[in-house]
């Protein structure tokens, strides 16, 4: 039996993972060396709150079709499995990594993480996306994909400006 995710679900996901980015940064503001850099920070971890925000909004605005269950879980298992994916897609949802930053991290690197992490979001919605019916909302799991991009951009100006 094949397991398909509603949008409802993927943007539960998603809720989860920009919630893990905004900690990301704003432990990596708490460690910055000064003002300019902390200031980055807390700017990039208000980008993660907006894209939350935006992605609450979108979620509120899913019909109930969207919000179908598409397979039969009685015991709630696959809530769990998607939070468990949301956790482990590859950056955000770590939690090693908010913990492992020391603050001796230059600046160059914390940004090569936070672009690898974006780009690892890009390629987790697009797979995910897959996994959702066109009927149940594939088109708002695309819109995630662009808010994501939109990180990455960001992060290749500030990366840009250190070169």
């Amino acid at each position: 039996m094949s397991i398909t995710f509603n949008a409802d679900e993927i943007f539960e996901m998603a809720e989860k993972i920009e919630r893990d980015g905004a900690a990301f940064y704003r432990q990596a503001a708490k460690n910055a060396a000064d003002g300019k850099t902390k200031q980055m920070f807390l700017d990039l971890a208000s980008m993660e709150d907006k894209h939350l925000k935006t992605f609450q909004e979108m979620r509120k605005q899913l019909g109930d079709r969207e919000k179908e269950e598409t397979v039969f879980d009685p015991d709630n298992e696959a809530a769990m499995y998607l939070q468990t994916i949301a956790k482990g897609h590859g950056w955000e949802g770590k939690k090693s990594l908010t913990e492992n930053l020391s603050g001796n991290e230059k600046l160059e690197d914390i940004l090569k993480i936070a672009l690898e992490a974006e780009n690892n979001s890009v390629v987790f919605y697009s797979g995910l996306k897959e996994l959702v019916p066109a009927k149940a909302g594939r088109d708002k799991v695309e819109a995630i994909i662009k808010e994501e991009l939109g990180h990455i951009a960001v992060l290749n100006e500030q990366l840009a400006l250190l070169q």
